[in-house]
């Protein structure tokens, strides 16, 4: 009896303090997980990262390090944990294969919204696609085009692809094409640009605009305007300039062989 009574006082001794061992560790390995989940969410936020992206990945840290420690509590158990970490590693691999393409995109929007190639509220040219963009979510982006359609791209095109942005930039610049007959007097052209580029109120003074003569063409000699406006006046300049050329040369007898613009049909709001 006394044997038994020994025995058993060992046991309770060397798994007792096993337990507690591994009651330590879940507790402050839990407690750890959290602390570091809390900071990589502060951490998050301090960059103006998204709300959603800022709760996922904490979850996401939080949740990782805390399977770690449940590892190490039942290592510290005697437990063998080898085929309890096959089977996570098998089920993890499962599930990122199966997510990949999703995976994919959230790594892209989180990229996103970290870099910040765009806001929302820019005008871009990205993945084959042109719009204002109206929402950066954790797998995609919502653009709305200039007749109100909504194009919804999945973020691993846009970060695999070229991004332009037309609203980065406080100033654009307009560039417009015109051709004349070659018997028009071409410097009767050129004070006849310059007199309507005067007159533009919205074109800025600095950088300076240029007129010049672009090319020699098989039917017109082709002048170019290059003027400096802010990015929200592009279009509106744009459309002026090209009409009241027109008026202009009507008003000065010279002859336009042809319409010539010269521009990319972007449109910035």
């Amino acid at each position: 009896m006394d044997t038994i009574l020994s025995q058993l006082q060992s046991w309770v001794t060397f798994y007792g303090l096993k337990i507690v061992a591994a009651i330590v560790i879940f507790i402050l390995g839990r407690w750890i997980a959290k602390a570091v989940g809390n900071i990589a969410k502060r951490l998050l936020a301090k960059k103006n990262v998204d709300a959603i992206i800022v709760s996922f990945v904490g979850n996401l840290t939080y949740v990782a390090l805390l399977t770690f420690v449940i590892i190490a509590a039942l290592a510290q158990l005697g437990i063998q944990t080898a085929s309890f970490i096959a089977v996570v590693g098998a089920a993890g691999l499962a599930i990122g294969l199966a997510l990949q393409g999703s995976l994919a995109n959230f790594a892209a929007g989180f990229l996103l919204v970290i870099f910040r190639p765009f806001k929302v509220g820019d005008y871009i040219d990205a993945a084959g696609a042109s719009g204002t963009v109206e929402e950066i979510k954790v797998f995609t982006t919502q653009l709305r085009t200039i007749d109100n359609k909504t194009i919804i791209i999945p973020n691993a095109r846009l970060t695999g692809d070229n991004i332009t942005n037309y609203s980065a930039k406080d100033t654009r610049r307009v560039d417009i094409v015109f051709g004349v007959s070659y018997t028009d007097d071409l410097q009767k052209v050129r004070q006849a640009l310059q007199s309507v580029v005067e007159k533009e109120l919205r074109i800025l003074d600095s950088p300076a605009t240029a007129i010049i003569v672009k090319e020699l063409a098989d039917s017109s000699v082709n002048f170019e305007v290059r003027a400096w406006v802010k990015t929200e006046d592009y279009w509106d300049v744009y459309f002026d300039l090209v009409e009241n050329v027109k008026k202009r040369f009507d008003e000065d007898g010279i002859s336009i062989p042809f319409p010539q613009t010269d521009v990319h049909m972007y449109k910035t709001e």
